[in-house]
C-alpha cells in the first residue's frame, strides 16, 4: 500500500487479496477508537456500559456505534478478558451470544490473522445471517506499560472465483457485514476498561432506520452476557492459558 493511500474502516467487504497491511490496519483502528468517546453519548445501560454513536461520513457505509464499561479485577482481569476476546474470539463468542449458532474458521492467514463465518439465527420472521470477518489481533505488554489488546473484524467478500473453495466453507444465509474495534485496556487502578466501535448492515430486506434504532441497546447487552459466562466457567477454564 502506498504511503499517499490510508485505510478507512467501513462494512465496504475487501477480497482476501485486498487486505491491508497490519500496520495500515492497527493505524486506522487506534484512530478511530480513540475517537469515539468524542462522539454523541448515549443512553448508559445495566449502569455501566456507555454509549455513543456517530452518523456516516463520506466513505462510511453506515452509521457508526461505540460502547465503553470499566471492569474491577474481582470481576474481570485483563487476563482474563483478553485470554477469551483475543484468542478465538469467534469461537467464545458462540458461548455467550445467544445468536450466534455456528462458527467456522475459513482461513488462518497468521498466528493472528484468521478469517472466520459465522452464522447467526434469528426469531422468525428474521431470516439466518452470515456474517464473514477477518479477525486481527495485537497484544501491546511492553514491561512497565499499561498492556492494551486491540481485536479489529473486517468483512470479507469470497464471491471471486480464485476464493472459491474457501466460499464453500461459508453457511447458507443472508450476507450481513460489519466492521469492528475492540480495545481491552489496564487502567492506572487495576481495572480494564473493555472499548468497543462498530458500524453493520444486516443485510437482506431489514430497513436500516430498524437495525440502527436497536443498536446501542443490542452491543451493550454483549457485556454483561460475557460476564456471565466468564463466572459461569469452572475455576481453571476462567484462567488464562498459556501462549
Amino acid at each position: 500500500m502506498s504511503e499517499s493511500s490510508k485505510v478507512q474502516l467501513n462494512i465496504t467487504s475487501l477480497k482476501p487479496s485486498e487486505i491491508p497491511s497490519e500496520e495500515d490496519i492497527f493505524k486506522a483502528a487506534d484512530t478511530l477508537i480513540e475517537s469515539c468517546t468524542s462522539w454523541k453519548q448515549g443512553k448508559t445501560y445495566h449502569k455501566v456500559v456507555k454509549t455513543y454513536s456517530q452518523g456516516k461520513n463520506p466513505g462510511d457505509g453506515a452509521p457508526w456505534h461505540c460502547r465503553v464499561s470499566v471492569h474491577k479485577p474481582d470481576e474481570a482481569t485483563f487476563e482474563q478478558m483478553w485470554d477469551k476476546l483475543g484468542k478465538d474470539k469467534a469461537k467464545n463468542e458462540m458461548q455467550f451470544i445467544p445468536d450466534i449458532h455456528k462458527v467456522t474458521k475459513v482461513k488462518e492467514i497468521t498466528e493472528n490473522q484468521n478469517i472466520w463465518s459465522i452464522y447467526y439465527k434469528f426469531p422468525p420472521p428474521v431470516s439466518p445471517r452470515v456474517f464473514t470477518e477477518l479477525q486481527i489481533t495485537r497484544l501491546s505488554d511492553a514491561p512497565g506499560k499499561p498492556r492494551t489488546g486491540i481485536i479489529i473484524s473486517i468483512p470479507i467478500d469470497l464471491s471471486s472465483p480464485e476464493d472459491a473453495e474457501l466460499a464453500k466453507m461459508e453457511e447458507k444465509g443472508v450476507k450481513g457485514r460489519y466492521v469492528s474495534v475492540e480495545r481491552i485496556a489496564e487502567l492506572e487502578d487495576g481495572s480494564t476498561e473493555w472499548r468497543m466501535a462498530t458500524s453493520s448492515t444486516p443485510g437482506g430486506s431489514i430497513p436500516s432506520w430498524l437495525a440502527e434504532s436497536s443498536m446501542a441497546s443490542k452491543i451493550s447487552e454483549d457485556v454483561p452476557h460475557f460476564m456471565k459466562w466468564l463466572r459461569s466457567l469452572p475455576k481453571e477454564a476462567s484462567q488464562p492459558t498459556a501462549e
